[in-house]
């Protein structure tokens, strides 16, 4: 032992320097772990298919690969987010962007893309396409409601106590179910029966993007109990059980259903209202592989990207991805449209291997009555179910009470536009000057100001929004300008609003909601988008308890998807073994272009202008026709990635996406040539064949004869025009001939290929644009 003071007092200092020394050390690394925490991201290491069979093998290759590009197994494991181990591989991990450039060469790695967020996109809908429970004829009866299939929700969340979700009548959970009940805030395992089966919630990848922390707030549940209802509504859409006099207010009511009552319900939150909301693609990718290891059997996403789409090789689209290894495994991928209309080529969801959804109308409106002090009674519609007891009171028109009488605000009630004085007491007349316009916004602006009530002139008729505090009326232009009219004449202008009441069977429908996006695809013009429409404006399905009743009418292809997601469930119920794209196929062929007036089926706006094929895809859905389609244009997973190729995707890319080696330089162009349900040629020069390829699911023995609805200015020519099925042949090829003769750049016209026995009618739209570039050089 050394007894020398100086030397125990120069060890003392040695000692005293080594922890200070470890201490700033260990400062600057905490420093600098800030530092690299705050310059990374979460970004999706994407491997394709997956290597191996085992989850937790797949698991281990993804934080060995994470280890050797960080360094230690421990900085692996603290930046990854997910690992995708069941219907791909792949992996979310926060990355700086050199560490992403970096493991984008390692062997293996297809994509390194950054996370982004996505936006999310009934009483009487399902009476009116054809659906009633009472008919022993239709195919609620002959799918058994759905019985035994398992639709997964990717939304954000459930409220599981909602009549839509029990269990009664319910069978026993399918065997092969591999899902849970994922616990969190105000949810458990009770929450879950034979009804909604499953409920997981997923929300590392929008934590990582807040780049701020998430904890329990009365605005969301960590959990996946749903806060602000859009997964509920569209849960109870699919696959609600029946719930007698449902009703928003007492407005709509009725027995609200699902598409498929007795289908299974398994629930996947990955979207939320924190922040500016929305749904990553971190955790949509997880939710998707998750419902595929659980064993959906349909899945439904009412989300998706906006303009400008990526492609899908890439992979920044994460539903396209998603689903295709979805689709692989034999589940159904039902996508609503996107709200961006009536813009065209606003579509979202433009893979081919999704079915996406327009929005149509239904054949029920809110009426309410708005008599003028000249006696004359006008009408618009209104979702107020509030109380008032004003008789005749004030009218006045928003520009006559503007607080600036040179600031355009005024007009359709922007906040603090309007003068307190003299719009207090009074019914304020407003005019729309957005094409999103804003009833609710006005409404809250008339009673700041003290108004007591809201006429809306508005341009488009796209649902209703509601207003609880004050009445609000809806008009279309022509009746707020009647209304105009009037109070510009009186010396004193009076009006007085009635209650709306529920009408239905007086309009004709269904109409194309002008918010639903429209076609051509931007990424892909050769696949026709959408692919079919359902109804999507005022929906009356379940919602949360803060919204009074329990029951909620919403609007958008949100609304849309659902539907269609609950048809196919009972397709597959009655055609267990058939294809994602023979369900499609089977959708599409079957669909309505009339309505109930006996005319086409027209847009939702004031012109009135026919629907074509970029607005409906087919047509409007129609389940009964569906479930017996007659012929399918049926689509193999090797037909998918010839389309991959024909794209210019390179072989290695596709090859690491399928497992499958690939080689794009043998295949030409196949793009045209994909057996969709549908033809879209966006070049024609002079002439063009294309094939197509029917198998027979009606009678054995069939005998089907072509009509042919040629677009304007193009000749069609069939070979052979007639299709024999018997025992041996089920499955036949025909080619069409497209042969244009103009002189002029056009754009899109639109036609029909439609084969019939005498019982089926196998319709699919088509969609050609005539080009001569060659006038090009005249110029």
């Amino acid at each position: 032992m050394d007894v020398n003071p100086r030397n125990w007092k120069w060890a003392r200092k040695s000692h005293i320097l080594l922890i200070l020394s470890l201490f700033l050390l260990q400062n600057h690394l905490k420093v600098f772990v800030i530092l690299v925490e705050a310059n990374s991201s979460v970004h999706i290491v994407y491997l394709g298919q997956k290597k191996y069979e085992d989850p937790a093998t797949t698991k281990r290759s993804h934080h060995e690969m994470l280890s050797n590009l960080l360094g230690s197994k421990e900085a692996a494991k603290s930046s990854i987010l997910y690992s995708y181990r069941h219907g791909f591989s792949g992996f979310a991990a926060r990355l700086t962007e050199s560490q992403a450039e970096a493991i984008s060469d390692f062997p293996g790695v297809v994509q390194v893309i950054p996370n982004r967020i996505h936006k999310l996109h009934t009483t009487r809908s399902w009476d009116f396409i054809g659906i009633n429970r009472h008919s022993s004829k239709n195919l609620l009866t002959k799918s058994n409601m759905g019985k035994g299939i398992i639709i997964g929700v990717i939304d954000s969340g459930v409220w599981p106590e909602s009549e839509s979700f029990n269990d009664e009548g319910m069978a026993p959970i399918p065997s092969r179910w591999k899902g849970i009940c994922q616990q969190g805030q105000l949810f458990n395992s009770t929450n879950c029966n034979k009804k909604l089966i499953g409920a997981r919630w997923f929300i590392k990848g929008l934590r990582d993007q807040l780049k701020m922390p998430i904890n329990e707030s009365d605005m969301e549940y960590l959990s996946p109990r749903d806060a602000g209802g859009h997964g509920t509504h569209t849960a109870s859409t699919a696959t609600g059980y029946y719930v007698n006099k449902a009703n928003y207010g007492g407005l709509a009511t009725g027995l609200a259903r699902g598409g498929a009552p007795l289908a299974h319900l398994a629930i996947y939150k990955a979207c939320w209202q924190i922040g500016f909301g929305g749904c990553t693609d971190a955790d949509v990718l997880k939710a998707i592989d998750k419902s595929i290891h659980d064993g959906v059997d349909i899945l439904s996403l009412s989300l998706g990207d906006g303009i400008p789409l990526y492609s899908y090789v890439d992979h920044r689209d994460s539903v396209a991805i998603g689903s295709f290894h979805a689709v692989i495994k034999g589940i159904t991928v039902v996508c609503s449209a996107g709200n961006d209309g009536p813009i065209s080529q606003t579509i979202a969801n433009t893979a081919p291997w999704v079915i996406t959804i327009a929005a149509t109308t239904i054949d029920r409106a809110f009426l309410t009555a708005i008599t003028l002090g000249n006696n004359h009674t006008l009408w618009g519609q209104s979702m107020y179910t509030g109380k008032h007891n004003h008789g005749f009171t004030g009218l006045t028109y928003s520009e006559r009470i503007a607080v600036d009488p040179n600031d355009d605000s005024a007009k359709d009630c922007q906040p603090g536009s309007l003068n307190a004085t003299m719009a207090a007491g009074k019914i304020v007349l407003c005019f729309s000057q957005s094409p999103q316009p804003a009833i609710a916004s006005a409404s809250d602006s008339v009673l700041e100001a003290g108004g007591v009530g809201v006429i809306f002139a508005q341009l488009r008729d796209d649902g209703i929004q509601s207003c609880d505090l004050i009445p609000c009326i809806k008009v279309d232009y022509e009746v707020g300008t009647q209304i105009l009219s009037y109070i510009r004449k009186a010396r004193s202008p009076t009006a007085k609003l009635s209650f709306p009441r529920t009408v239905i069977g007086k309009w004709s429908s269904p109409r194309v909601a002008s918010f639903s996006s429209r076609g051509p695809s931007s990424m892909s013009p050769a696949v026709l988008k959408p692919d079919i429409a359902a109804p999507g404006v005022d929906i009356l399905a379940a919602v949360p308890p803060s919204y009074g009743s329990g029951f909620a009418l919403k609007s958008g292809t949100s609304m849309a998807c659902p539907h269609v997601s609950g048809i196919v469930a009972l397709i597959k119920s009655a055609h267990p073994n058939w294809s994602p794209a023979a369900i499609r196929s089977a959708l599409v062929t079957t669909a309505s272009q009339v309505g109930t007036d006996g005319s086409g089926i027209a847009q939702d706006d004031p012109n009135h202008k026919a629907a074509d094929p970029f607005d409906v895809g087919g047509g409007n859905v129609n389940p009964n026709k569906a479930v017996d389609p007659g012929l399918i244009y049926n689509i193999s997973i090797g037909d998918y990635v010839e389309f991959l190729c024909s794209m210019g995707y390179s072989s290695a890319s596709i090859t690491t996406l399928t497992k499958t080696t690939i080689d794009c330089t043998k295949k030409g162009h196949f793009g045209l040539n994909l057996n969709l349900p549908s033809i879209t040629i966006p070049n024609l020069r002079k002439t063009l064949t294309i094939t197509r390829t029917v198998t027979n699911v009606g009678p054995v023995t069939s005998v089907y004869k072509v009509v042919v609805q040629a677009p304007h200015g193009i000749t069609m020519t069939v070979t052979p025009q007639t299709l024999s099925f018997n025992v041996t042949t089920q499955i036949l090829s025909f080619k069409v001939t497209f042969f244009s003769t103009s002189k002029l750049n056009g754009d899109y016209k639109f036609g029909s290929l439609t084969w019939k026995d005498g019982k089926h009618r196998v319709r699919i739209p088509i969609a050609v644009r005539a080009i001569n570039f060659e006038s090009f050089a005249d110029l």
